[in-house]
């Protein structure tokens, strides 16, 4: 039994957003590291937490944005690419119909039908119109509809980018609203972090149907890596330009 099957039989409500899963894990993990990475970076470079603040709002937002708009318009593409295949099946049946019609007799001959099975098979399949086209479009194209709406997909995108992304910056949120002027900052942001790494990389094991371990393996380690270079890079310009 798949990872994915259980959460469904464990959380009813969760088959309501399953289907986004991909959405919010990757959504959350881009957000996480490219926000970290600018945390950082001006870590390394000494900024003050209230321009950390400024720089981290401002790629959390921009990059949330965009993102969201590349998932949206990915998924829009396949839906439109789908409904425009599905179009010129269903003028083919109207004006190619003996083509087509032999086009189902080859697919089900294939599959071992014969005979009057085969003939019965394909006249029910060519009775109904739409689900002429079905068949086709699954048998012959092998193409499936994406359940998914694209608005929806970007939505979920954009949502999972801001809840998990901002994680890195509260730390320094908490430090300029109650000046609690703390030394460590980027160690307790760190510290907060590993933490939404820890629990986006378990979400993560679901999507890719991995163990939970390297799931959150893979997402800490990327996320290190890409603070420790934003990091080095912030500590050397702060050293050439200030």
């Amino acid at each position: 039994m798949h990872n994915e099957d259980i959460i469904h039989k464990q959380q009813p409500g969760f088959a309501r957003i399953s289907k986004y899963l991909g959405e919010l894990v990757y959504g959350g993990i881009d957000g996480s590291v490219t926000t970290f990475a600018v945390v950082a970076g001006a870590a390394g470079a000494n900024l003050s937490s209230a321009v950390v603040l400024i720089l981290g709002f401002a790629n959390l937002f921009a990059d949330g944005f965009a993102m969201s708009v590349g998932s949206y318009l990915s998924n829009k593409s396949v839906r439109d690419n789908f409904e425009k295949h599905k179009k010129r099946e269903y003028w083919e049946i109207d004006n190619l119909r003996e083509r087509e019609i032999q086009e189902i007799r080859d697919i089900y001959s294939a599959k071992g039908f014969t005979g009057k099975l085969l003939d019965d098979v394909v006249e029910v399949i060519i009775s109904d119109k739409d689900r002429w086209v079905d068949v086709m479009m699954k048998e012959e194209l092998e193409m499936i509809l994406d359940p998914k709406e694209p608005w929806k997909s970007g939505a979920m995108t954009f949502v999972s980018f801001l809840v998990v992304g901002i994680i890195p910056l509260l730390v320094f949120l908490a430090d300029f609203i109650f000046n609690l002027k703390l030394v460590n900052s980027f160690l307790y942001s760190s510290v907060l972090t590993s933490l939404g790494f820890v629990g986006i990389g378990f979400m993560k094991s679901y999507v890719t149907e991995t163990s939970h371990t390297k799931g959150i393996i893979e997402t800490v380690t990327l996320g290190a890596l890409a603070a420790m270079v934003a990091y080095m890079v912030g500590d050397v310009l702060e050293k050439i330009i200030v």
